[in-house]
């Protein structure tokens, strides 16, 4: 019989590694997908930013009247920060 076509029980009990796994099942994007997708991202950073401050300097009388906890500071700064993440996604997705 073909006995070392048989694997031992060591061998089958041993885990596979998780990092070669996910290595075989990424697959690569292609460069459009990459540039599409990046773009899209940076893109969107850049609506969020400019329509958030427009937004702001719109409302900004009601909101310094509402007295309210969260102020003009602290909006500008969810603002940019919101936008600054999806332009860190959109390079990320080009480059990385």
């Amino acid at each position: 019989m073909a006995k070392d076509k048989i694997p031992s029980v060591g061998v089958l009990d041993k885990p596979e590694n998780l990092d070669d796994l996910l290595k075989q099942d990424r697959g690569e994007d292609c460069l459009a997908c990459r540039v599409v997708g990046g773009g899209a991202f940076l893109g969107l950073a850049a609506y969020s930013y400019y329509s958030g401050t427009t937004q702001l300097e719109r409302n900004e009388a009601k909101i310094l009247a509402s007295k309210s906890m969260f102020g003009m500071r602290s909006r500008k700064l969810g603002i940019a920060t919101t936008s600054l993440g999806l332009a860190w996604l959109g390079i990320w997705r080009m480059f990385m």
